[in-house]
C-alpha cells in the first residue's frame, strides 16, 4: 500500500523544526526522524498525518554525550550508533536485542522512546534506571524545553507524554552505580521479532535490585526488590505486578509465567555481573 497524502515540512534547525511543529500540532503533524515505525503505519493507514516534519537535516541532534552521571542521546542517535559506542552497558544490552540490524541503522533511541511500545526494550532501560526524556517546544517567540521522568513518560501502550507541537530532542540514561550488575533477558517467538515478555534488571552493591518488564502490560511495569537474591519471590513480585492480555501470540497465562523466569535469569546474571565488578 501506498501512504496517505501529506504535506512534507524539511527544517534545517531546531528552531525550525519547532516553528514548523508549532504551526502544524493543531493538524496532527507527526515528526520523522528514523521512520522504522511511522513509515509502515503510514503505509498500512494505520496513521494519517496531514504533515510530516522531517527533522534528519536538522543539525545538533545527532550527538552522544557522556558524563559521568551517564549518557544523552539526541534525537538522531540511531541505534546501530549508540549500540558501537557502548557508552553504557544496560543501553548496549538492549539495543543488542532490538530487531534486525538494517532496523537498527535507521531506527533512532529517542524515537522507540517516544513510539512508546509496550513490548519495545528501550522503554525499559530508560525506567528501571529511571532516565527521563527532553521534550522542546516553541511558544511566545521564544524555545522552552522540560525533562519529564520515565515514570511519567510512558502513559499507554503506544503513547507517551510528548504533547501537539513538542519535539523530543535527547534521552538521558542515568550511569550505573559503581559495582552495579545489570542483564536483559527476553523471548521472542522468532529473532528480530517484539518480545513476548522480557525483563531489564539491575543489581545494587547493597543487594537490591530493580526491574523492568516488557510485553506484560500497557507500559515498562517497573518492580522494586530488597533481595536481590530471592529469586522465588522475585518471580512472584513480578508475576503478581504484570497484567498481561491474551493475543494471537501467547496466553495471558504463559506470559505471566514466563516474565517470573526471565526474572530469575536477569537478576542472576546481573548479580554475576555485580559481582565480577565488585572484584575488579
Amino acid at each position: 500500500m501506498k501512504p496517505p497524502p501529506f504535506t512534507y515540512h524539511a527544517p534545517r534547525d531546531v528552531g525550525a523544526a519547532l516553528r514548523t511543529l508549532a504551526e502544524v500540532a493543531a493538524a496532527g503533524g507527526k515528526v520523522l526522524a528514523g521512520g522504522q515505525s511511522l513509515i509502515p503505519m503510514l503505509n498500512m493507514r494505520l496513521a494519517a498525518p496531514p504533515h510530516l516534519v522531517d527533522i534528519n537535516r536538522v543539525a545538533g541532534l545527532d550527538g552522544l554525550e557522556v558524563t559521568a552521571e551517564g549518557v544523552r542521546v539526541g534525537a538522531l542517535v540511531r541505534h546501530s550508533d549508540a549500540e558501537r559506542a557502548g557508552a553504557h552497558p544496560l543501553l548496549t544490552k538492549a539495543l543488542r536485542l532490538v530487531a534486525h540490524p538494517v532496523i537498527r541503522n535507521r531506527g533512532t533511541v529517542v524515537g522507540s522512546l517516544v513510539h512508546a511500545d509496550p513490548a519495545a526494550e528501550l522503554p525499559a532501560v530508560l525506567a528501571v534506571l529511571g532516565g527521563h526524556v527532553r521534550l522542546a517546544r516553541w511558544s511566545d517567540g521564544a524555545e522552552s524545553v522540560r525533562d519529564v521522568p520515565a515514570a511519567e513518560f510512558f502513559t499507554g501502550p503506544m503513547e507517551s507524554a510528548v504533547r501537539p507541537g513538542e519535539l523530543a530532542v535527547s534521552a538521558f540514561f542515568p550511569a550505573l552505580e559503581e559495582g552495579a550488575g545489570a542483564a536483559f533477558h527476553e523471548v521472542a517467538r522468532r529473532h528480530g521479532d517484539y518480545a513476548l515478555a522480557g525483563v531489564c534488571a539491575l543489581v545494587t552493591p547493597d543487594g537490591r535490585a530493580r526491574l523492568a518488564c516488557i510485553g506484560v502490560g500497557p507500559v515498562p511495569v517497573v518492580v522494586d526488590l530488597d533481595d536481590a537474591h530471592d529469586l522465588a519471590g522475585a518471580a512472584a513480585a513480578v508475576r503478581a505486578a504484570t497484567d498481561p492480555d491474551d493475543d494471537l501470540h501467547a496466553t495471558a497465562a504463559y506470559r505471566r509465567h514466563l516474565v517470573g523466569v526471565l526474572a530469575e535469569r536477569a537478576l542472576r546474571e546481573a548479580a554475576r555481573e555485580g559481582a565480577r565488578a565488585g572484584d575488579a
